[in-house]
This record gives structure tokens, sequence and C-alpha cells, in this order.
């Protein structure tokens, strides 16, 4: 019985000084916080996908971190993420009071992009806060366009906008892999710019574009029936357009290698908006922000305020998002080079 008390205590004891240990953590962070200012950088234009998200999270995100700092949301388009990225993991402060929402193409360009010696961040050793959303990717033309499927563009050219990222490196993929046959107007700063030009009848379509920022973004595009979807760049799609009888282009690969290729280039899509932190943050200062991310998208109004921007929301944790960006890393040699290739010429 005194053996049985003394462990009893013993346990006791250590839960006492690990809450202690917590208690001591927590106040620390909330004194750094306190009166302070969060710059929260959003790594596209205005008004688009990535933005919607970036500043829903800063609506309700400094409610959970302990101290309650005010977020303050600002824009840094360019490279497709690259820039903002580039900012946070080299010049922005390193002490926790920037998060970046960033671009997924940001995580995956050093290891696949064309361009990838001028990236100037290295995304295994940026600190995640986590990812608001998955996506299914699309590529739509302006329902004037005469192209009326995929199929159709393996014999008669289309006319894209690309903003870089995933508008510009998944319809290189279907050119150079699948041999769809595609033009490209580049240096849109974003997805809305596109969206415009497609209005004006500038291009004709966007490839690389999530579903759900499309319908957040243009719902009259789908009421007015204005655009048309052709494929899904996707390994398995998404419910909706699945119903609707929208291909994938995995299903147009002629060889195991070429599916390896897309399958690698699409898994970007489970994370479509990643929430980042410089390298050398706290730990402490980053588990509060981890923490206060998910509670953020749990809050009841926060929801409520997604669901009337028709921005369908996915929690992934940042210790998921990192795991999935080692593992992407941790893909075959051959097969980042192969699909690299692919990626070099428009």
């Amino acid at each position: 019985m005194r053996y049985h008390s003394a462990t009893v205590f013993g346990i006791s004891l250590i839960a006492a000084l690990a809450a202690s240990a917590t208690a001591r953590a927590q106040n620390a962070v909330a004194d750094f916080y306190h009166g302070k200012q969060i710059n929260l950088v959003i790594a596209s234009s205005a008004g688009g996908g990535y933005d919607l998200y970036g500043r829903l999270v800063a609506r309700y995100i400094g409610k959970y971190i302990p101290g309650n700092p005010n977020v303050i949301p600002s824009n840094m388009p360019g490279a497709g993420g690259n820039t903002a990225s580039a900012y946070i993991a080299n010049i922005a402060p390193k002490d926790g009071s920037v998060i970046g929402a960033t671009q997924t193409g940001s995580l995956v360009d050093q290891l696949i992009s064309v361009n990838s010696a001028l990236i100037k961040h290295d995304a295994r050793l940026l600190k995640y806060v986590g990812s608001a959303n998955s996506e299914v990717f699309t590529c739509l033309v302006n329902a004037q366009s005469p192209i009326k499927s995929f199929d159709e563009l393996f014999t008669r050219e289309v006319i894209l906008g690309t903003s870089g990222g995933t508008t510009r490196d998944m319809p290189v993929a279907l050119k150079n892999i699948l041999g769809a046959k595609l033009r490209f107007v580049h240096g849109y700063p974003g997805t809305r710019e596109i969206g415009l030009a497609i209005e004006k009848n500038e291009v004709s379509g966007i490839c690389g574009m999530g579903w759900t920022s499309i319908q957040s973004q243009r719902p009259e595009w789908f009421e007015k029936k204005l655009v048309r979807v052709l494929v899904q760049e996707s390994a398995t799609g998404d419910p909706e357009l699945n119903k609707q009888g929208v291909p994938l282009s995995v299903n147009y690969a002629k060889s195991p290698e070429q599916r390896q290729m897309l399958d690698l280039l699409y898994a970007q899509g489970v994370f479509t908006r990643p929430f980042i932190m410089a390298p050398e943050t706290p730990p402490d200062r980053l588990a509060a922000v981890r923490d206060a991310f998910v509670k953020a998208l749990k809050d009841p109004q926060a929801i409520a305020d997604a669901e009337k921007q028709k921005l369908v929301i996915t929690i992934i944790s940042g210790a998921e998002l990192e795991d999935m960006v080692r593992k992407i890393y941790a893909t075959p040699a051959s097969s980042i080079a192969a699909l690299k290739k692919a990626l070099e010429t428009d």
C-alpha cells in the first residue's frame, strides 16, 4: 500500500510539473504576443482564392493565439508564391510575428520547376502552420470557345492565361506529357486577372485552378453557363465533377511513367492553401500558432463566413503538412527529373 501511494504521488507530481511547465510556456507566448501585431503576408493579388483564404484566417486566428495579437493581412504576389515564401524565409522577422499564406507550388517548385535555381527559399526548412483547403485542379474554357471537350485539345489549339505556379505548370504538363495543343499568355498577377481576361476574350481559358476557388470567385460563371470545364487535373477528381462526367487527365496517360509524373505534380492538390512561418520561428510560438490555426478554422463564425464566400475548409495541421512535404521530397530522383524536364518549355 505504501508503494502504491508513493507511485500515485510520483505520477501526480510529474503531472503537476508538466502542467506547470505548459502554463509557463503559454504565459511566455502570451507575453510575447500581447499588444503586438502579426503580419499575414498573402502570396497573391487581392480577390483571388489565396487572398480569400488568407483573409479568412487573418480575421479569426488572433482570437486563439495567446495574447490575442492583431493580425493584419497584406498582399505580396509574384512568381507563383515564391516571392512571398522567399520573403518569409529570408527577410521577414524570425520571431513569430509574420505568417505567410503562400501558394502550393512554392513548396515544391525547388524540386520540379524549370526555374528552381532562381528560388530563394528551401521549402524543407520552412515551418508549417497548416493548410486550409484541399483542391481538385481543373482546366476550363469560355463557353464561346469552339473547344467542347478535352479530347479536342489533341487536335485544336486553345490559348490559356497563366500567373505562374499551378496555372503554369499544370497546363504545361498537359501539353508536354499528354500532347494537348495549348498556347500560353504569361504574366497575369493572379487568377482574378485571368478570369477578367477570359471574360474579355483575351484568352480562352485557364488550367491549374482549384474547383472550389473558381466557384467562390466566379459563381456567375456556372449560374449563367459562361464556362466549360474540360478536365480535372487530379488523380481522384471532385465528386460533383465526377458525377458530371468531367474526365481525369491522368486517364489520358499513355504509360506508367506518364501517370507517375502526373501523380507527383497533382500531389500538391492535397494542401492547396498552405500557411508558413520562418525556419527560425521559436518552437513554442510555432506550436501556439499551429494550435490557433486549427481552432480558428473550427470557429463557428469562421465556418459561417467561409460558407457565405463559398470557401470549402479542409483542415490540415502543421505537423501533417510538414510530413506531406517531407514525403514529396523523398520521391525517387528519376521521377522528379522526368517531370522537371517535361515542365522545362512552354
